[in-house]
């Protein structure tokens, strides 16, 4: 046998190697999320900024803090984190107290990830964990919004994100409702023109749909996310709204409002799509995807909030197991 040309092959575990990281998959998740990002920091100014970094700060400390010392600098570099806290301060509103995004992003990895066991083992997408527990903790700061500046008031900081933690906030005299909440409360549409571009009040990260699917689509290029997820999730929205809207035109929104409004699309897109709680099949990817869509119509047109995203994905989150 010739050395230079061997039959046998003998090499050391492993024999198969994958270019995909845990490093590289996060950042490809940043990569995505950047265009929706730049968005939210153009309508709502420093304000927003100051909230995703509040965000991310709670989220890096809380990792740092509760990680063992041998492997605590590895869970601090593999990105998981910073895109944890780049997530849910995305979900926020602009005008959120500081601290309250800093406790929502300790809350989000202390109860979202590591009580679980760490990266890898939730049982809930850990950025919704936080946001559940904002909203749960502090209903009238969550849903409290900032109408859209543009750059003209990009250094214009809300009162409310300075207010000292634990003491009352004075919120800013002006503010706004979301398109959810326009339709639900006042039966008023938005023109999809806003929806997709994003000159709308809402959460720093949800206003403009076109962004948020170009990202999805970056996603779904790369090969990081299960195309199957945001498809049922869409599929099941547009198909239910139409369904209502054809019964009620002038009480229930129309499929292209209900699937670009909100946050349906980061969900669908960026949180549904969790590796770690979705199921792992295809059947399973449909059923999970068709689940949280048809949940999102039915709170958002027949529960007490215009939002149900967040909920969805959570309750079927707990499914999973069940699904897989």
């Amino acid at each position: 046998m010739k050395a230079r040309d061997p039959r046998l092959v003998l090499q050391a575990a492993p024999l198969l190697r994958q270019q995909l990281t845990t490093q590289r998959a996060m950042l490809d998740v940043l990569i995505a999320l950047v265009p929706a990002t730049l968005a939210g920091l153009w309508f709502f100014g420093i304000g927003g900024l100051l909230v995703l970094l509040a965000c991310i700060l709670g989220c890096i400390l809380t990792e740092w803090v509760f990680s063992a010392a041998e492997v605590r600098r590895e869970r601090l570099f593999d990105g998981s984190g910073v895109l944890t806290g780049l997530l849910l301060g995305l979900t926020l509103p602009p005008s959120l107290p500081l601290w309250m995004a800093f406790i929502g992003g300790m809350v989000s990895i202390g109860l979202g990830k590591l009580i679980w066991g760490g990266l890898g083992q939730n049982l809930f997408n850990p950025a919704l964990v936080g946001r559940a527990f904002l909203l749960a903790t502090f209903p009238i700061a969550m849903t409290t919004w900032s109408p859209a500046g543009g750059p003209g008031q990009f250094f214009e900081i809300n009162a409310s994100n300075l207010a000292a933690p634990f003491m009352h906030v004075d919120y800013d005299g002006v503010s706004s409702a979301t398109p959810l909440g326009l339709m639900k409360f006042e039966s008023q549409g938005t023109a999809l023109p806003d929806l997709l571009v994003g000159n709308i009040a809402g959460c720093i990260g949800e206003t403009s749909g076109l962004l948020l699917l170009l990202g999805g689509l970056y996603l779904l290029w790369r090969q990081i996310i299960d195309w199957r997820i945001p498809a049922g999730i869409m599929l099941a929205v547009a198909v239910l709204s139409g369904l209502l809207f054809l019964v009620d035109g002038s009480h229930y929104p129309g499929p292209l409002f209900s699937v670009f409004s909100g946050g349906l699309l980061i969900g669908a897109f960026f949180m549904a799509t969790d590796p770690v709680s979705s199921p792992v099949t295809p059947r399973g990817a449909w059923i999970f995807g068709i689940g949280v869509g048809l949940l999102v119509v039915l709170i958002r047109n027949f529960g007490g909030f215009p939002e149900g995203v967040m909920y969805a994905i959570l309750l079927m989150n707990a499914a999973t197991p069940l699904i897989d």
